[in-house]
């Protein structure tokens, strides 16, 4: 399967700032891009490209005043086969983990472990362990949480999601992440592409999407809490803690939002054909 995936984002800003954005494919789908994944700035600026703690790609440009415009667009080759499904997934014991994945058993900013270790353990403290643990907490988090666009903030934790039942995406996962590291499974959020493929096309407009992964049986897999099925077709951008980590774009400086396109279609038979 070919997905096309880009996006067409403009900020006027009325004075000169640095910008840093995390609007590349993750070092990890570089092996399936068939067209360069190159962010296209407009006026041309350079851009540095570096890589944070969590392996994710960045840049970072210092744009002028005035009208900014952030843009790609690239071509991906996916399996077109849904999200893997392993119920055998064991739950490595803590003291067995990688020392890389302590950290995504730890609160964060949107994450608050602190405040939820008694509800995760009286909830699932007696669902069976390993893969099918993480989907009793997708499957509680998407029957008690109700997707509402219009309602939700940025500023909205966990916490907040737990007690007012209604959120996006991102606050699904926020959710779903905290329940499983109060269980001891390292948990970390995701963001990307995840377009309406193979189920009947949304009428809202197209976004990124947010998911999360859990480390299990010595790697990770992704779990959704929002969409609770396997998709197909997520291209993954960034993973981190929680939201703050993988912010798609950071002005330092006042940046007035102007346009916001995203794309990510089953381009298949279109593309073979020209």
């Amino acid at each position: 399967m070919l997905i096309r995936i880009g996006f067409d984002i403009q900020f006027e800003l009325p004075a000169p700032s640095m910008v840093t954005c995390m609007l590349y494919t993750h070092p990890s789908v570089a092996r399936s891009l068939l067209e360069p994944d190159e962010l296209q700035v407009t006026p041309y600026v350079p851009v540095q490209t570096y890589w944070d703690s969590y392996g994710n790609r960045c840049g970072r440009i210092i744009a002028p005043a005035g009208l900014l415009g952030l843009s790609n667009d690239s071509l991906v080759l996916d399996s077109g086969r849904p999200d893997i499904s392993m119920p055998s997934a064991r739950q490595v014991p803590v003291e067995e983990l990688p020392n890389e994945t302590l950290l995504y058993l730890l609160g964060s900013r949107y994450c608050e472990v602190d405040r939820f270790s008694d509800i995760a353990w009286r909830l699932f403290g007696n669902a069976h362990t390993g893969w099918m643990r993480v989907q009793s907490i997708c499957d509680w988090v998407h029957q008690h949480v109700t997707f509402d666009y219009k309602r939700t903030y940025t500023s909205k934790s966990a916490w907040d999601v737990y007690t007012e039942k209604f959120g996006v995406c991102r606050d699904f996962q926020h959710l779903a992440i905290t329940l499983c590291r109060c269980l001891n499974i390292p948990a970390r959020y995701a963001t990307g592409y995840l377009g309406d493929i193979g189920i009947p096309l949304s009428a809202d407009a197209m976004d990124f999407s947010a998911w999360f992964q859990v480390y299990l049986d010595g790697r990770w897999y992704d779990f959704d809490a929002r969409n609770n099925i396997p998709r197909i077709g997520r291209v993954l951008m960034a993973t981190g803690r929680d939201a703050v980590d993988v912010a798609l774009t950071t002005s330092f400086g006042v940046a007035d939002l102007k346009k916001f396109v995203v794309w990510t279609d089953d381009v298949t038979d279109r593309e073979r054909s020209n």
